[in-house]
Formats: structure tokens, sequence, C-alpha cells
């Protein structure tokens, strides 16, 4: 089936059916869809993604990465998933107690892949801030973890795209504290937004919510060290475990 015949069955253009296959276009659940009615599979496809692709709550956020041009996270524990190492994600995802082993290696492969978007051809700009907190909690058994963990994260951001900004704990109470959150911006300079909670998470497009988190992103941001000064902290305390 050509593309053309493939995209007229599915309901999107030759170009776009292009764009899919090449990568240079998100696979949203709209045209895996798609391809079950080109393909008359009775919803195999969208059976499959529900099953072993990320959960329902997350796909609208991984859709808006993959196309975003910059990327805004802030957490105020944990390193973003970004720029994880296994096995720092590893033990993280060991934290939800109902995950097998498998699960949790399913789960650390596809968190893996999704850090693809940061060195490909025109990788979208990074911006991550994390409390202080987030670069000194370990669990047990993770001297070996954080500071691979921590070199790593020092590393990445030596990448043009990637800036990496640290909140002393000096900093005391400040927006972030609330909690997690994560803002895209497209070609088009729209927004999307995704905040993560203990059961999972929800998207943000309300123009109203955008501003908010907007507004809660600049006020974290403000509240961070300069680059510079965060990569000295960082390398600090990576130093610390060693």
């Amino acid at each position: 089936m050509t593309q053309e015949a493939f995209g007229r069955k599915a309901g999107f253009s030759a170009s776009h059916v292009s764009a899919v296959e090449s990568g240079t276009r998100a696979l949203t659940m709209s045209f895996v869809r798609g391809a079950d009615r080109a393909l008359e599979t009775g919803g195999f496809y969208e059976r499959l993604v529900t099953r072993f692709g990320a959960p329902s709550w997350f796909r609208p956020w991984l859709d808006a990465e993959r196309a975003a041009i910059q990327l805004c996270c802030f957490h105020p524990n944990l390193i973003p998933g970004l720029l994880q190492t296994a096995d720092y994600a590893r033990a993280v995802l060991r934290l939800a107690p109902r995950l097998t082993d498998d699960e949790v290696d399913e789960r650390v492969a596809t968190r893996l892949e999704r850090q693809g978007i940061l060195t490909q051809g025109h990788p979208p700009q990074l911006v991550a801030v994390v409390n202080e907190t987030a670069i000194r909690q370990a669990g047990e058994g993770c001297a070996k973890v954080m500071p691979e963990q921590l070199l790593h994260l020092h590393r990445c951001a030596e990448r043009p795209n990637i800036s990496v900004h640290v909140v002393p704990s000096s900093a005391g109470l400040h927006a972030g504290l609330s909690g997690p959150l994560l803002l895209a911006r497209m070609a088009d300079n729209s927004w999307a937004g995704h905040l993560e909670n203990q059961l999972g998470g929800t998207g943000a497009d309300r123009p109203e919510d955008l501003d908010t988190l907007l507004e809660r992103w600049e006020s974290i941001r403000n509240e961070a060290l300069p680059s510079r000064q965060s990569l000295a902290l960082i390398e600090e305390v990576a130093n610390s475990w060693i």
C-alpha cells in the first residue's frame, strides 16, 4: 500500500504519513486509530499501544514533547526523566511497589528512548530546574547511582541545547514546592503543559492554566542559581559521593 493510499483510508495526507514514518512528526493516537481503519485490524494497534505504550494520561504530553522547540521542566525532588541515567530511572521506578522487574525494565527502556529527542538533528532547547534536594537525596544502595547520575547531568548541561539550574536550599519557600511541572513551546509559539501527581498526571492546555504555569515557571526560574554556579554545585555534590 502506498503512502497516498494508506493516508486516504486513514484520513491523513501522504506527506503526513511520510513525516510519521521518518520520525519528524509525532505518532498520535488519532494516527494509530487511522492505521486501524486503513488496515482493517479491528482496533488491534490501538489496543497494542494502550497495553504496551505509555499510560493514556501521558501520551498527550509525549506528543507535545516530540513536537516542541523548547522544553521547560521543574521537579522539586527528582532529576527530570529526560536527563536520568538508566540506573537512576530504575531506582525511581522501583519505588512503585506493584511494578514487576520486567515492567520496570520496560519503563526504563521507554524513558531512555524518549531522551533521543535531545540528540536528534534539530533538538529542542531544554531548560531543567531542580531543587537542591533532588541532587542530594538518595535511597539505600544509591552510593554508586547518585554520582553517576550527577556526572551525567553535568555532561548533559554542557550540550548547547541543554541548561540545568538548581534552586538552592537557602531559597526557602518558593512556588515550585507545590509540585513538578512541564511546559513545551511549539513552532507556532503555542504552549502545552503537564502536571504530575501520585496517580499519574494531567495535561494543561487552557489559556488561563498555561498563563498560571508560565508565571509559576518564571518564579521558580528566578530562584535558581545561574548555570555556572549550578554546575559547580552539582559537581561538588557528585564528588562528595565518590
